[in-house]
């Protein structure tokens, strides 16, 4: 039995099938390839031949590939010269590096049918990725003359000719492209560039002279032609064609820049900055013209060390046209914005967002800004115009979110966390997942929804159970209305390990472990709190004379309580402890 009849083999054992099979019926294989020519198969050998090979044909679909590769070599004990077959198992030994067994078979394969273009240029290919340029020339050569509707053996020897500085067969392939597509920049300009390498100036220029007669009506190609002349030294020249253009054609912004840049070049300043006003006041100059213009020109002024007054003066004329693309204001934005001229750019933003709402880039910038100085209005304009322009962003979602609450807008938080979550996908990050889930846990306890808020939570735990906010909230939660006290320790033990120095987190774990009567362990926490600036807050101070009351140190629980009054506690109970001088429960 051969060893690919095994149709549940893996994929490494189909690779080391592939393997054994070569080194086993190398000799085999060799009196296969080597077999005398078939001068021609009766109809009954031509039969099993198509059979067994399209039976392969069908193996190698279903990726069966061992009972593939030995219809393949039946095939050639039928016909040992049949190019379909050599070429397929080349495929084989190629995938399975075996260079010479794989090259062997396509060499055949293209010898016994020249015709056939695929063959041709498999081999050509394998040529040339072994390095054997030398046949891969004269392989391609050939083809480029028996397949003349074909670009790809050219360019393949124009490649090759480049690479060994072949030079006159560069322009002899270029010349014969050129025949079959017609005359062209690209072509024109390699070409140039060629005859410059062979230190031929006349056909060199005489090149692209042609690319101008070639098409006389096409401006373009005359620019291009003045900046090959002044790349090359022939200022006047290219001055003279500039001018041409311009005569012809007054707002032509490829012959304005490139007037402009032979006036720079000449040491001209004054007809320099005239000539780039002309441009880029001109609004008849497309958007992406001037775009192009002014990052050229901001990164010139940069390398020369000038100040930025000129670039700013440029860019603020521009903007008084009105522009209706926003890609000038945005570059003008983040030009200011390199400059430390922060306070200026961010109008220049707006004036962004008012061109294209969806500039996400923009709104972003302008939004850090003011979640930086805090104006949870300007957050919220920002953020609710983001959610309608660009839908799929759920920083929008997020920072409208903690603005609303900051606003004290409950529902209009739980709206847009709901309305975020229908946004998620697969690719979501799960934990911007998990906070939305938290959030809106914080807004449904606030409206004394409890169920809907724990139930948020748990959501939020299953996206990111590290979700050191939701498992304090949650904890804390729990633990004021003195249930599942167990699962709301467990939780706030991970905040505190998290933050050992959060004094949020601590006083939670601390009156927990009050509730639960562990008060000798709750006022070594409540402590920390207070070490961690814990004595700012109202409720930990309070929470630490509770603590300390039930520890036996009265003196000191009054201490505390007092504290918390001046704070400005609103506690319910807290006067009546401090009057009774004991503890009393809020519920």
């Amino acid at each position: 039995m051969s060893i690919f009849n095994n149709k549940k083999i893996g994929l490494f054992l189909l690779v080391a099938g592939f393997l054994l099979v070569s080194c086993g019926t190398s000799r085999k294989q060799a009196k296969a390839l080597s077999a005398k020519p078939v001068a021609e198969l009766t109809p009954e050998q031509q039969r099993k031949y198509d059979y067994f090979f399209l039976e392969a044909a069908r193996l190698k679909i279903q990726k069966d590939y061992d009972a593939a590769f030995d219809l393949l070599q039946h095939c050639l004990t039928i016909n040992p010269n049949a190019s379909s077959a050599l070429y397929e198992l080349a495929q084989y030994y190629l995938f399975l590096k075996q260079v010479p067994q794989g090259q062997a078979a396509l060499e055949k394969a293209v010898e016994n049918d020249p015709d056939n273009y695929w063959y041709s240029q498999g081999l050509a290919n394998l040529y040339q990725q072994q390095d054997e340029k030398e046949k891969a020339m004269k392989l391609l050569e050939d083809m480029s003359i028996r397949f003349t509707d074909k670009l790809d053996p050219l360019y393949a020897l124009l490649n090759i000719y480049n690479r060994q500085e072949q030079y006159d067969k560069v322009i002899a392939t270029l010349n014969r492209i050129e025949e079959k597509m017609g005359k062209s920049e690209q072509l024109s300009m390699e070409k140039f560039r060629i005859y410059l390498q062979m230190k031929d100036n006349k056909n060199a220029f005489h090149e692209i002279e042609s690319l101008v007669a070639e098409y006389p009506m096409d401006s373009r190609y005359q620019v291009v032609l003045g900046d090959v002349y002044m790349q090359n030294g022939k200022k006047e020249e290219a001055y003279n064609m500039y001018r041409k253009v311009l005569d012809a054609e007054p707002d032509n912004a490829m012959a304005m820049y490139s007037l402009a840049s032979y006036y720079e070049e000449t040491g001209q300043k004054d007809l320099y900055q005239q000539q780039l006003d002309t441009l880029l006041l001109n609004k008849k100059v497309p958007s992406e013209t001037k775009l192009n213009v002014m990052r050229q020109f901001v990164v010139q002024n940069e390398q020369d060390g000038k100040d930025s007054t000129r670039v700013i003066s440029l860019f603020d004329r521009i903007l008084e046209q009105e522009p209706d693309d926003a890609g000038i204001p945005m570059l003008y934005a983040q030009y200011l914005l390199s400059k430390g001229m922060n306070k200026e750019a961010f109008p220049v933003l707006r004036q962004v967002l008012t061109i294209d709402p969806t500039n996400t880039a923009a709104r972003m910038m302008l939004l850090g800004e003011a979640v930086r100085k805090e104006d949870y209005n300007d957050v919220i304009d920002l953020c609710e115009a983001g959610v309608e322009t660009n839908p799929e962003m759920l920083e929008f979602y997020f920072y409208l979110a903690i603005a609303y609450n900051q606003a004290e807008r409950t529902d209009d938080v739980i709206s847009i966390c709901q309305k975020a979550l229908t946004q998620i996908t697969a690719d979501s990050k799960k934990e911007v997942v998990s906070d939305f889930y938290s959030i809106l846990g914080d807004a449904y306890h606030t409206k004394d929804l409890n169920t809907e808020a724990y139930a948020a939570y748990d959501s939020a735990l299953v996206y990111n159970s590290s979700n050191i906010g939701a498992l304090n909230n949650y904890a804390y939660y729990l633990s004021v209305e003195r249930r599942n006290l167990d699962k709301a320790e467990e939780m706030s033990y991970k905040t505190v390990k998290a933050e050992p120095d959060n004094a949020t987190y601590l006083d939670t774990y601390a009156w927990i472990l009050f509730e639960k009567g562990n008060y000798a362990e709750a006022r070594l926490y409540i402590d920390d709190a207070m070490k961690s600036d814990g004595g700012k807050s109202d409720v930990i101070v309070e929470h630490c004379g509770d603590i300390y009351y039930m520890t036996g140190d009265v003196d000191k629980a009054l201490e505390y309580w007092n504290q918390a009054l001046k704070i400005g506690s609103k506690s319910r109970t807290l006067q009546e402890k401090i009057r009774k001088k004991k503890y009393i429960s809020d519920k």
